[in-house]
């Protein structure tokens, strides 16, 4: 009888870790294979601005790879914090698994954040992030190092007396912070020759307007950087209108096609390219493989490069200039 007992008491055991393990095996094939809830947030949804075009292209085709539903909202200005955070509220409420952002604030949208995290929604950062760590993962490029590529290259074009100035975009976020400080650092002993700093709010004409009374501000004015494209690009338009190009070097920070037409004609003198369409793909990617279970990488540098005329029309940089040419490749471009 004690025996039976024992018998009856070992199969039930068994019977439960069976039940255990295929209770696990079908939460975790159900996770797989229903359809995920994204809701991405980028500072702006502009179709004139190749950077974030090209990064939502790679966010949706990462999505739609790996079976997942991706909304995407935006304000309708990149400096609109506001307008970002009225988002944040509403995406909560919405309860996706998770949000993926890229924040216009180092520090207006943490508490909301936070709020959403409570709720068990799950938080990646992508291209920029805020003061507190409420991420689960970060995709981005390392602003310090793509400032400092910008400085060091900038270094070679001037004297060391020549004037420089900074147009970048938004006071205070985290890719405008992070670029000048590298650009400075790059730029070594010449960083003391930095005459002003200045910031568009990630607009072409009060990045344009802005760079114009730079010159007559200071006549005797060398080089320009841009920290991004809207600033890089109408400090560019300016020079060129004002054609100042053989007298003031301007180089800046992402590109597009305008800005590759202005590197054509002499204006700039060279742009680092962040890999937008990588930074898109790969930040959906892990966000997907963190909620499905899976591995999934915490902290991702998505990289960046410097064209110039010398080298920009290699096949690698064209590949990198003209991303929505090689959608068919896209593996190339999250490599």
């Amino acid at each position: 009888m004690k025996k039976h007992r024992k018998l009856l008491t070992f199969g039930v055991v068994i019977c439960l870790a069976a039940g255990l393990v295929a209770g696990i095996f079908y939460y975790k094939q159900t996770e797989e294979e229903r359809n995920l809830s994204l809701i991405y947030i980028p500072k702006v949804v502009d179709g004139s601005n190749d950077f974030w075009t090209s990064l939502i292209q790679g966010a949706e085709m990462a999505a739609k790879e790996y079976n997942a539903d991706i909304r995407v909202w935006a304000p309708e200005e990149e400096n609109d914090v506001d307008g970002q955070n009225r988002l944040i509220k509403r995406a909560t409420e919405e309860k996706p698994d998770a949000i993926l952002i890229s924040p216009s604030s180092f520090t207006e949208s943490d508490q909301l954040l936070k709020r959403a995290k409570e709720q068990g929604i799950h938080i990646a950062f992508i291209d920029s992030y805020t003061q507190e760590a409420v991420q689960d993962l970060t995709v981005a490029t390392d602003n310090l190092e793509a400032g400092q590529l910008l400085g060091r290259f900038a270094k070679e074009l001037v004297g060391e007396d020549d004037q420089i100035a900074i147009v970048s975009h938004v006071k205070g976020v985290s890719t405008a912070v992070e670029r000048e400080k590298g650009f400075r650092t790059g730029l070594g002993s010449l960083k003391e020759n930095i005459v002003d700093v200045v910031y568009c709010d990630s607009q072409y004409d009060k990045s344009y307007e802005l760079t114009k009374e730079l010159m007559k501000k200071y006549p005797d004015l060398k080089m320009i950087a841009g920290m991004n494209e809207y600033s890089s690009v109408g400090a560019a338009r300016a020079v060129k209108a004002a054609k100042a190009e053989n007298r003031i070097r301007v180089v800046g920070v992402d590109s597009s096609q305008e800005a590759v037409q202005l590197m054509e004609h002499g204006v700039f003198q060279g742009i680092v390219v962040q890999k937008a369409f990588k930074m898109g793909y790969v930040g959906v990617r892990e966000t997907i493989k963190m909620l499905r279970g899976e591995e999934y990488k915490k902290n991702i540098n998505s990289g960046c490069q410097l064209v110039t005329p010398d080298n920009m029309y290699t096949s690698e940089i064209e590949k990198l200039l003209f991303p929505f040419n090689t959608l068919k490749t896209h593996g190339d471009l999250t490599s």
